[in-house]
Formats: structure tokens, C-alpha cells, sequence
């Protein structure tokens, strides 16, 4: 079939006519294709994810789908599924968990880990013992948690593995609720960067804490390790990680004016590595790409012709709202068209698929929209029909 490439009308608002708009075949894709090339910059990190939060474009890939040990980041996955059980009412901040000897020998000051320092057999708010994992980093915390919603640590992580993979987080597997080493216990930069997208959509009631610099614990105040919260005035969360079999790392997010980046970086030498580098990458995250708002959802974007129809064109409606994450740079350049192969056949359904909507912009890949009917067209009856093709047939011979 032919493409029939027509301009619209220019009834669109300034801000869509990047280029001039021409209507295609249809194509369906997803706004994630318009991630742009991954290693834009270069990173000293073993493996550095970055995307943006409302479009899921991915700005940063390095190594960012290998296995990698998360240490202490993998928390975050202990944190969501005590999030989950708070939300759905089975627990309560106010509720307490025992504190047993294995929680305290294993994740205890003893052990040389990061703790927040509780005492065996006694029992810790389930409030403090959030705030012991995302503040102190608490391992100790951890394990109690573990022991009180699964019975177990091991069989708790085998609960993080399975829902974990619910959430599409398919390369992570789970070996314990901390983080500390083990040969099995893998997740990936990209999976990190999806577990910080559901923390901040399903628990934005949680997140908050994610932003709180101290908190004291039987006595002892202890201070958040994630460098950003102390310097960094867009970032509000998330977690650090460190182990000597994994370098440093950090997932973070940041918030500046009406854009959310999510970071994740592991593998660096030092702690102080990983504040300048996560800092300067942020920057240029925010530096270097904007996103663009082209249609409100159900904006009708043209209108595709209709043959036999009892109208003789009909609006197509853009049904999601359409916004790209492009770099600054090219902008310019960027082309919006839609496209069709001709004439809509009548009779046309409201919301049938008849045209696709375009969006290409330098060293990206294109994205593709689905633009749907927004009203019915009926076809026209016999004598129309008729009168339709004896119209045609002499306007073909007169040309």
C-alpha cells in the first residue's frame, strides 16, 4: 500500500508544529523507545543506570542489565515489602516486632556491619525499625523484619525474589534481607532504578522518610549516608550500599521543578567518588535533556479522510498523554507526523486505530503512537456509494 503523506491544518498549537506534520501507516510502540543512545557521558562506575521518572527514558546505560551484588541497596526490596503490608492494613506503624538473638548476633554492632543498635529480646516499633533501615542502614533491622513476616530470614528472601520478579524486576534474586554478600544474591542497575519507580508510586506516604538526615535509636543518633541529602537540594531519597565485593554505590532520585531523574551507580572506590559522581551526573542529567509536553490526552491531533463515507473526513484523538524526554540539543531538529494509508474505509467505530502518530529526533528511536476515530462515521448508502464512484471514475479520466 501507498503512504500518503498530507499536511495538516495548522489549527494546531504552536507547540506541536516542531516540523510539519504529515500522516503515516500505522505503527504501535511504546514512549520507552524514545530513550536516548545509552553512555551519553562517562562514568567512572562499574555500572551506572539513569531514566526519567515520567517517561521511563533511559539518559545513562552503563552495564546497566549485568548482574551486579547491590549490598546494603537491596534494602529497598526489604522496605517494599514492609510498605506493601503497611498499605494493605495488615500492620500498623505502632505495631512491634521481637527482637531475636540471630538479629541481634548477625546484624548487631558485633558483627561489624551497619546497625541500629537493638537489643535482643525486646521489641522495636515497626515505625523505628523503618526509619533504623533507611536512615542507620540498620542490618539488624532487616532481620527483624524478615523473621516477622516470614518466619525466617532465608524464607523471607525467597518472598523479595518472587515479588521482586512480579514487579519486573526479573534479573534480581534475593539471598538475604541486608545485602551482605553472597554469591547468589544479584540484582541489576535497571532493576534498582524500577524498585525506586514502585517506591515512589505505591507508597508516596512512605517516601518522605527517604529525605530524613538523622534519626535516634536507644540513645544513639545516626546520620543518613546518602551524600546528596547534605548538598544535593533536588534529591530526596534513597539508599547507599557498600561492601567490599561491591565497590560503593547509590540509588538515588531528585526532583528539580517538574522533572524526576532516577540514578543508580555502583562499583566506585570511595565514598567520596560516589558523592562527586552522582552529583555530576545529576547535573547533566537535568543540563542536558528536558521533556517536551506535545498532546493532552484525547487532544484530537488531524483529520484522516474517509471514503464512503456520510463525512468526508473525521478527527483522530491522541488517547495517551504524549510527552518525550529529548536532549536539549535536539530539539530543533525534532520531526512530529502522523501517518495513514489512505482514505479510512466507512463505516469508522469511535476509537477504531486508522492513523499513527510520529515522533523522530536525531540518534533516537522513533515512537509511535496509536491515533484512534473520535466519533463514528457511518458509510453511506447505496445511492451514495454510487454517486461516489461514478465521481471517481470521472475525475480519474478528466485528470
Amino acid at each position: 500500500m501507498l503512504r500518503c503523506p498530507t499536511s495538516l491544518p495548522p489549527r494546531l498549537p504552536a507547540r506541536h508544529l516542531i516540523r510539519p506534520l504529515f500522516l503515516l501507516l500505522p505503527l504501535v510502540a511504546l514512549l520507552l523507545a524514545a530513550a536516548p543512545s545509552a553512555r551519553a557521558i562517562d562514568t567512572s562506575a562499574d555500572y551506572a543506570w539513569m531514566e526519567d521518572f515520567e517517561t521511563g527514558a533511559v539518559l545513562l546505560d552503563k552495564n546497566g542489565r549485568a548482574p551486579m551484588p547491590p549490598s546494603s541497596m537491596s534494602k529497598l526490596m526489604t522496605l517494599y515489602m514492609l510498605f506493601e503490608q503497611l498499605k494493605e492494613g495488615s500492620l500498623s506503624l505502632d505495631d512491634s516486632f521481637r527482637v531475636s538473638e540471630n538479629a541481634w548476633r548477625k546484624g548487631g554492632a558485633a558483627s561489624g556491619g551497619s546497625t541500629m543498635f537493638l537489643e535482643p529480646n525486646t521489641s522495636a516499633r515497626v515505625e523505628d525499625l523503618v526509619r533504623g533501615i533507611i536512615i542507620q542502614s540498620g542490618n539488624d533491622a532487616c532481620i527483624v523484619v524478615a523473621e516477622n513476616l516470614a518466619g525466617s530470614e532465608a524464607a523471607f528472601a525467597q518472598l523479595m525474589t518472587r515479588r521482586a520478579h512480579e514487579l519486573g524486576l526479573t534479573d534480581s534474586t534475593f539471598v538475604n534481607a541486608t545485602g551482605l554478600p553472597e554469591p547468589d544474591h544479584l540484582t541489576t542497575a535497571r532493576d534498582l532504578a524500577r524498585l525506586t519507580r514502585h517506591l515512589i508510586s505505591d507508597f508516596p506516604q512512605f517516601y518522605p522518610i527517604f529525605a530524613e538526615t538523622e534519626f535516634t535509636y536507644n540513645g544513639i543518633r545516626q546520620y543518613n549516608r546518602n551524600p546528596l541529602l547534605y548538598g544535593y537540594s533536588a534529591a530526596d531519597g534513597l539508599k547507599t550500599g557498600h561492601t567490599s565485593v561491591a565497590g560503593y554505590g547509590l540509588t538515588a532520585s531528585a526532583k528539580s521543578a517538574d522533572r524526576r531523574l532516577i540514578m543508580v551507580l555502583n562499583g566506585l572506590d570511595s565514598a567520596e567518588s560516589r558523592s562527586q559522581e552522582s552529583a555530576r551526573l545529576l547535573d547533566w542529567g537535568f543540563r542536558s535533556f528536558a521533556n517536551y509536553h506535545l498532546f493532552q490526552a484525547g487532544e484530537t491531533v488531524t483529520q484522516v479522510p474517509v471514503w464512503l463515507g456520510q463525512a468526508e473526513a473525521v478527527p483522530v484523538m491522541i488517547e495517551p498523554k504524549v510527552t518525550v524526554t529529548l536532549p536539549r540539543s535536539a530539539w530543533n531538529d525534532t520531526v512530529v507526523k502522523a501517518v495513514y494509508g489512505g482514505p479510512a474505509a466507512a463505516p469508522v467505530a469511535a476509537g477504531q486505530e486508522i492513523a499513527t502518530l510520529v515522533i523522530e529526533a536525531p540518534d533516537l528511536a522513533p515512537v509511535h503512537y496509536p491515533l484512534v476515530a473520535a466519533e463514528p462515521v457511518a458509510r453511506l448508502g447505496f445511492l451514495g456509494r454510487m454517486a461516489a464512484a461514478a465521481e471517481h471514475l470521472l475525475m480519474g479520466r478528466l485528470q
